[in-house]
């Protein structure tokens, strides 16, 4: 079956950097655009990024852009958020997603939580 399993969330303070991982399992990943995508507390769901198969392409909503770099390995079937210079409206559940609108399949999420 398909799973995606985020990880590398955490306590991080204004300015500083995290990684995000997710690992794909139960399907051809490179067959698919991956997103992600992130739910503030009391918020709806928030795209945040894209990338196509080959990381070829690569989208990013304004509020991370030049901040937040995605990326993926098809390899090792995983798909990868590096997050700098880290802000308090950062702070947010993150989920992968399969496909590039972030509404397909998602995995149960890690949580950034950016604070002094």
């Amino acid at each position: 079956q398909v799973q995606l399993v985020e990880s590398g969330g955490g306590l991080v303070q204004p300015g500083g950097s995290l990684r995000l991982s997710c690992a794909a399992s139960g399907f051809t990943f490179n067959n698919y655009y991956m997103s992600w995508v992130r739910q503030a507390p009391g918020k709806g769901l928030e795209w945040v990024s894209n990338i196509s198969r080959n990381s070829g392409s690569t989208y990013y909503a304004d509020s991370v852009k030049g901040r937040f770099t995605i990326s993926r390995d098809n390899a090792k079937n995983t798909l990868y958020l590096q997050m700098n210079n880290l802000k308090p409206e950062d702070t947010a559940l993150y989920y992968c997603a399969r496909g590039s609108g972030g509404t397909g399949i998602r995995g149960q999420g890690t949580q950034v939580t950016v604070s002094s």
